[in-house]
């Protein structure tokens, strides 16, 4: 086993920006393009609109008010983040891409969407000298443009300046969701905390209160609205990602489609009171409803493709020697990956398993990265990044192959009786050499002793890197 890795066939890195250009002459970034100052700026940013925002809302619901509102509010946000989190563990992104998600949906979003929303329907109710129209059609006309618009700025934000992180449909409809999930918050703290001041004023309460009614349909009803028309968005966004840097076009009319789906949807929504007695159950029952099943497969199928893409990729760099053959069939399964966390963990203690997750996250990038060069959607840097994933993995494969290496042994189909051979192949015990890993007795140094650590790779075709 090479105690180096197998080969460097890359070209040198090229000079980096703020070294010497051709010409000799050294030439510094600009002040605004330092990653602190930008880091600061986006904080400070979102720091004030979250302070006007909060004064905002506290003022139209009174302190008491704001406060039960937020304890009500703050009920589904856990679980919808943790359900987006969820279908982000394939290949899961930067817990502070999330963080930005969630603050800019919450402050930045909502502070809009608030402001250009009370402007416009007191614009319409001047012009029309209608107070009840201009509302009607704040609600389904403004709003849904304002909203989406403001919500789907994060989206992009992340598209533009996080690309690495961004790689697919599934990335887009986690940080649309999230994003999404900020902003209902800060609208369910709006209304839960303004049905308890009418509450208070009527001296209505218990089931029959309004603030009762409004949790039940805002909280217990539709928890998903905002997230379900956000998402559309998002994988407008996906696929976009997925189309690669030459095909500008696609790039951006892919994203505007699903910006105006969101659009139609979140006004459908919320034109729905005004569709007759029934209307709102009616639009909930037939659209929402199935919508949001419909999404729901879409992103789960989805997950299942990139576990799939992993395991027919990846058996490239097994066979060039960064890999072993067992790592591809572990890393393309959910359990045998959580397997090699819980193995390591047990074993070497927390910070192996976190090590062994960080190798899973980067060797599903680099197989991703790999599917998309092999259909002519890589990126200019393609060779850089390549090169960085097979670092990171080498420098993790001491503690992660032989958690990996047990997860893919442990979740292997079994082998018929009556078969003399099992019809994949078999490495580690029978005959691979990369049973020690280049440690004497055959075994990870922390890791219990026992036989070579070379499982089956399982029943996928056989790896051709060129295909």
């Amino acid at each position: 086993m090479a105690i180096s890795p197998p080969f460097p066939p890359y070209p040198p890195h090229p000079p980096h920006p703020g070294g010497a250009p051709e010409d000799g002459v050294l030439r510094h970034a600009h002040w605004w393009q330092h990653r602190g100052v930008r880091y600061g700026a986006l904080i400070t940013l979102l720091a004030l609109s979250g302070l006007v925002i909060l004064a905002l809302v506290r003022e139209q619901t009174g302190s008491e008010g704001f406060l039960v509102g937020l304890g009500l509010a703050v009920l589904p946000v856990p679980l919808l983040v943790a359900a987006f989190r969820w279908l982000d563990r394939v290949e899961p992104g930067p817990w502070r891409n999330l963080v930005f998600a969630f603050a800019w949906g919450a402050c930045a979003a909502a502070l809009i969407a608030i402001v250009a929303n009370s402007f416009a329907t007191r614009w319409i109710a001047m012009a029309t000298a209608d107070p009840s129209s201009a509302d009607t059609l704040g609600a389904t006309v403004i709003a849904p443009v304002v909203e989406e618009s403001a919500k789907a700025a994060a989206v992009l934000l992340v598209f533009l300046f996080r690309r690495r992180d961004f790689t697919g449909i599934v990335d887009g409809v986690v940080i649309a969701g999230v994003t999404a999930t900020g902003f209902a918050f800060t609208e369910n703290i709006l209304y839960l905390g303004t049905a308890f001041g009418t509450d208070q004023l009527t001296g209505d309460s218990g089931i029959s209160s309004v603030t009762a009614a409004t949790f039940f349909v805002r909280v217990v009803m539709s928890p998903f609205a905002h997230p379900l028309f956000t998402v559309l968005t998002g994988i407008g966004f996906g696929i976009a990602a997925l189309s690669g840097d030459r095909r500008q076009l696609r790039r951006v009319l892919l994203p505007l489609a699903g910006l105006l789906l969101a659009m139609g949807m979140h006004a459908l929504w919320n034109g729905s009171s005004s569709f007759g007695e029934f209307g709102f159950f009616a639009v909930y029952v037939a659209i929402m409803v199935p919508a949001f099943g419909l999404l729901t497969w879409l992103v789960v199928w989805t997950r299942q493709r990139e576990l799939r893409t992993v395991r027919e990729e990846l058996p490239a760099y097994a066979a060039a020697g960064w890999l072993t053959p067992a790592e591809p069939f572990a890393l393309g399964s959910m359990r045998a990956r959580r397997l090699a966390r819980g193995y390591a963990g047990r074993h070497l203690g927390r910070p192996a398993a976190r090590e062994v997750a960080r190798y899973e996250a980067y060797a599903t990038s680099l197989a991703f990265l790999r599917h998309r060069g092999r259909r002519g959607r890589g990126d200019a840097d393609f060779v850089l990044r390549e090169r960085e994933l097979l670092n990171e993995l080498w420098r993790r494969k001491d503690v992660a192959r032989p958690a990996l290496d047990h997860a893919a042994r442990m979740t292997a189909p079994p082998v018929p009786v009556r078969m003399a051979a099992p019809p994949w192949p078999m490495y580690g015990a029978h005959g691979s050499s990369y049973g020690s890993y280049g440690h004497p007795q055959g075994h990870h140094p922390g890791y219990p002793a026992g036989p070579a650590y070379g499982y089956p790779a399982g029943p996928y075709p056989a790896p051709n890197p060129y295909r």
